[in-house]
């Protein structure tokens, strides 16, 4: 609980007032209410382990004690908006000038109350808070993007390399293709050139049986 004790006061004379905690800090209170100077003014007391912070505005006096690890800004937001209340709606009347002590702690004490329990669960962001939220939202924005570019550009190198890959493959593809046609084309040639060997020898036998081996048999015939 971040908020203890807070309340408002005409002067030294407290109007209405919370207590979250079991402690009694009525005499710290009236003691930090009687060295508050008449003029407007803010200002934070430290007591012990804990700060009382207060607005004096239009002799009024708005004040909460808080935890030393809520800071400062928390409690003047709220000490703010209790004044914006109180001054809405429980000002005393005119013909009033000095009401007693604890005259609003039946109609504003519950605001106190309900106040307190709203910043102490849930305060609500001031500008700086809001604006550092934002911010550290874009930052995590700005992180996400660089992440998804890093990525891509992986995605892109591993696309390149894939491609280079094929592209290696596909020139080596065409080598083995020249040689392997090169290859079949001396086969061939091979063939063709033993193929005719063959049959010129075949012929020259067949004709040989006729004109003997020298052919000139056959001439001589003539």
């Amino acid at each position: 609980m971040s908020l203890i004790h807070a309340l408002v006061a005409q002067g030294s004379t407290i109007l209405a007032e919370h207590q979250g905690g079991e402690r009694d800090f009525s005499q710290a209170t009236q003691t930090i209410l009687s060295k508050i100077p008449p003029n407007n003014s803010k200002l934070t007391y430290v007591w012990e382990q804990y700060l009382f912070h207060y607005i004096s505005e239009g002799g009024y006096i708005y004040l909460c004690m808080a935890d030393d690890s809520a800071g400062r800004r928390m409690p003047f937001a709220f000490l703010t908006e209790l004044q914006q209340k109180f001054t809405s709606a429980a000002l005393p009347s005119s013909s009033s000038s000095f009401p007693p002590a604890y005259a609003l702690q039946g109609s504003f004490g519950p605001v106190i109350a309900q106040l307190m329990n709203t910043y102490n669960t849930s305060p609500p962001s001031d500008e700086l808070t809001r604006a550092q939220s934002e911010l550290a939202q874009v930052k995590n924005i700005m992180v996400q993007n660089v992440e998804q570019i890093l990525s891509r550009g992986e995605r892109i190198e591993l696309l390149v390399d894939k491609t280079d890959n094929m592209a290696s493959q596909a020139t080596a593809f065409r080598r083995g293709a020249k040689t392997v046609r090169r290859s079949m084309w001396w086969k061939n040639t091979r063939v063709l050139a033993l193929s005719g060997l063959v049959g010129l020898t075949f012929v020259w036998l067949i004709v040989a049986q006729f004109c003997g081996a020298g052919l000139n048999q056959c001439g001589s015939k003539h």
